[in-house]
């Protein structure tokens, strides 16, 4: 089974959180045995790992977040991840699930997101505003979609949480519309800023990804022409598919990324470019930040242009994987000499957004 590689990854495992994680989930056995009886066999019911069965997973991140709350759930997701494929294959959708959860015992987005942390590329926080969207349905769009995430405290900086709520609110879209890209995206436009919106559409076109990934199927993305929908959506959409469109098409051609570098110099020529930064993303997430095999990714490149491209999306995703700056530093070092000024910039932009 391949690993998606759109599923982000922000931590990375020293031995010391290790140990302590492992603390962490004894503790939350004893607290599952001391919560409810019938809780804690449900906990136990998924122990076995590479069990390739999202909904047994989800079942026990639903009773542990029910049962000892947030910050116990993503310690037990952070220790599967380490040690198992299929979580981490997951992980960003066992986070809506832990989200979702909180969502649900929470009395509004802002006092939610107080215990949560940006693991698996925000999992959690997408997974709370999915839920809060769910529950309100189409009458955030009456009652004004610009208040949704009004009480996200770093609103007015433009901050990463604000970020996750709107991004998130995409997802939510989805759910309300059944996973009507097309009617999503539409509803993502009520909002009144630009920047605004295309964090909407950003979720939009991610969730499209998540449910092709999780077997439903759609018919929003196709085998037979791995550029769709990105080759056929308004142009206010492409920007934020061709962002994403990467990672289905690297499901479906057999891994290559050398045919990746080959789809993207197809692409619409004003986004050619976004689609080898999202090449970089892949590179990146494939080697779970490895160096060199991300640099060994991105020498497949065509051109000068789409190296230069590919090490700025991979370089992205590095700061967002070890939420530091100190590896991606290491990569744009050890990348030939004439992409580096665009490797540090890049990480300078991602860094001063992820601090």
């Amino acid at each position: 089974m391949s690993i998606p590689t759109y599923l982000p990854r922000i931590i990375a495992w020293s031995t010391v959180a290790l140990c302590t994680l492992l603390s962490l989930v004894i503790v939350m056995e004893v607290r599952a045995l001391e919560y409810d009886t019938g809780n804690a066999k449900q906990v136990a019911k998924c122990k076995i790992t590479h069990v390739n069965d999202f909904s047994c997973y989800k079942e026990h991140f639903e009773t542990v977040t029910g049962a000892l709350g947030p910050k116990v759930a993503l310690a037990d997701l952070r220790a599967r991840y380490a040690t198992d494929p299929f979580v981490y294959s997951q992980c960003h959708q066992l986070g809506h699930v832990i989200g979702n959860v909180v969502a649900e015992q929470s009395k509004d987005i802002a006092d939610a997101f107080v215990d949560g942390d940006a693991f698996c590329w925000s999992g959690y926080y997408h997974g709370i505003v999915e839920r809060f969207a769910q529950i309100k349905g189409r009458d955030i769009f009456t009652e004004g979609a610009d208040n949704f995430c009004s009480k996200i405290p770093d609103k007015s900086r433009y901050g990463f949480d604000y970020y996750n709520c709107v991004h998130g609110l995409g997802h939510g879209v989805m759910a309300i519309t059944r996973n009507q890209l097309f009617e999503a995206l539409d509803l993502c436009q009520s909002l009144s800023g630009d920047w605004e919106r295309r964090s909407c559409y950003g979720g939009v076109f991610m969730e499209n990804v998540m449910v092709d990934n999780r077997g439903h199927g759609t018919p929003f993305l196709k085998s037979d022409d791995l550029l769709y929908p990105c080759n056929v959506v308004s142009e206010p959409f492409k920007e934020e598919c061709y962002k994403m469109q990467t990672s289905y098409a690297l499901s479906k051609n057999g891994m290559s990324f050398s045919k990746l570098f080959e789809m993207c110099a197809t692409a619409e020529p004003a986004y050619r470019r976004t689609c080898a930064q999202s090449i970089g993303r892949d590179a990146s997430g494939q080697s779970v930040s490895n160096t060199a095999r991300t640099i060994e990714s991105c020498s497949l490149a065509l051109s000068d242009e789409q190296a230069t491209d590919c090490y700025i999306g991979a370089v992205k995703d590095f700061v967002s994987y070890h939420h530091s700056d100190l590896e991606a530093r290491n990569l744009c070092a050890s990348i030939p000499s004439h992409f580096r000024m665009a490797c540090e910039t890049a990480l300078l932009s991602q860094w001063s957004i992820m601090r």
